[in-house]
């Protein structure tokens, strides 16, 4: 039985399919209602259904059975956070660090959260300390430099974009955010140098008219 449910809730794809996993699980939980499996899928089928309320009352009833599940820790503090009820999703992801204090999307997400908190000290000292835990991940960097470029700490974003391109020469989002912060500052013989590199290494100048429509 279980492994049929997981299939069913592996391949469904479209609403319909997902709102049918949720009847099938709601019928074998009502039947094994302390099965964790079964609740953290159906949890999984709600946020599929951006049923966030649903998903976040049924991975509170996995936690009542099992205080320390990190699935129902991390996807409950994802939910909270797409309610707003960013509180809510500090205290998950902060105990969920607390189990797992190395798992770096939780780590992101404790800082988005702290941000749409208006916690600017806090939020930074968390990107610090996710660049500091993950020094070879470009998307650490790119992070922190997003932010950086947020409160307009240009010099520091720009570093950040250097060494996530370090780690990611080749990623063309992080080149172009870098173009986008030598703009800001006035920086437009850089800005254009960058651009110019990326042609050359194959990206269409079509592809990057709205940054050099600004240098114009």
């Amino acid at each position: 039985m279980m492994l049929l449910l997981a299939a069913v809730c592996a391949q469904a794809q479209t609403p319909q399919q997902w709102r049918d996993s949720v009847s099938t699980l709601i019928g074998a939980i009502n039947k094994n209602p302390k099965d964790v499996n079964l609740r953290l899928l159906k949890g999984e089928a709600n946020i599929n259904l951006k049923q966030w309320e649903y998903a976040v009352q049924e991975y509170g009833y996995v936690l009542r059975l099992d205080e320390k599940n990190l699935a129902a820790l991390y996807f409950r503090a994802f939910c909270h956070t797409q309610l707003h009820h960013y509180d809510l999703a500090k205290v998950d992801y902060e105990t969920f660090l607390t189990i797992q204090p190395e798992h770096f999307e939780a780590h992101l997400g404790l800082a988005h959260t702290l941000q749409k908190l208006g916690r600017k000290t806090d939020t930074f000292d968390e990107l610090n300390r996710i660049v500091q835990l993950f020094p070879d991940s470009a998307e650490a960097y790119a992070a922190r430099a997003v932010y950086e470029a947020e409160c307009k700490l240009y010099d520091a974003a720009v570093y950040d974009w250097d060494e996530a391109l370090r780690l990611q020469p080749d990623n063309v989002e992080y080149a172009v955010s870098k173009v986008d912060v030598l703009i800001r500052q006035g920086r437009r013989r850089e800005a254009r140098d960058v651009l110019d590199a990326l042609v050359r290494r194959g990206t269409s100048r079509g592809a990057l008219k709205e940054w050099y429509d600004q240098l114009k």
